[in-house]
């Protein structure tokens, strides 16, 4: 099991990222993003990374585990509201994870993440990426939609833009 993780991560290069998420599919994944926070007073991010190297493979470094750390190097948790949100996908593993800051966290939890995360897991193994983002950006919103509606002051404090690493 482990062997075959760390070939898979050997392989599933930046190119397999920019196969899976062409230049159109992340204008349309930044699209999506940008119109579902006209709804809400959240911040949605979306980061795909294509895979880990092999020092963390080997150290156990999981997709959970780089998600937190993109979470904080992208400052997802500097938000008024406490109300960001991250869509981490780790290509290598086809994992999502995804982290809410506190404020929407504590509203939200793990049973209203864990259903989306899922459901975009198995449209990626099914090829199906930019459509699986874009529905789970959208399903994130109704949560924040539900718990942080738009006001119409709402200022963008995070860029809409998807992170390729």
């Amino acid at each position: 099991m482990k062997l075959r993780r760390i070939v898979r991560h050997l392989f599933t290069t930046i190119w397999s990222a920019r196969r899976a998420f062409p230049g159109a599919t992340l204008t349309a994944i930044e699209r999506t993003i940008r119109e579902c926070e006209q709804t809400h007073r959240g911040q949605i991010r979306f980061v795909v990374e294509h895979s880990l190297d092999l020092v963390d493979l080997l150290h156990g470094v999981t997709a959970r585990d780089r998600a937190i750390e993109a979470f904080a190097h992208l400052r997802i948790w500097d938000t008024e509201h406490n109300n960001g949100v991250l869509i981490y996908l780790l290509l290598a593993d086809k994992r999502v994870e995804i982290l809410a800051d506190r404020g929407v966290h504590a509203r939200v939890g793990s049973q209203g993440w864990d259903p989306i995360g899922h459901e975009m897991e198995r449209a990626f193994r099914n090829g199906d990426f930019g459509q699986g983002v874009i529905r789970g950006i959208r399903a994130v919103g109704e949560h924040l939609g539900r718990h942080y509606p738009s006001d119409r002051s709402r200022a963008d404090e995070l860029p809409d833009r998807p992170v390729v690493l």
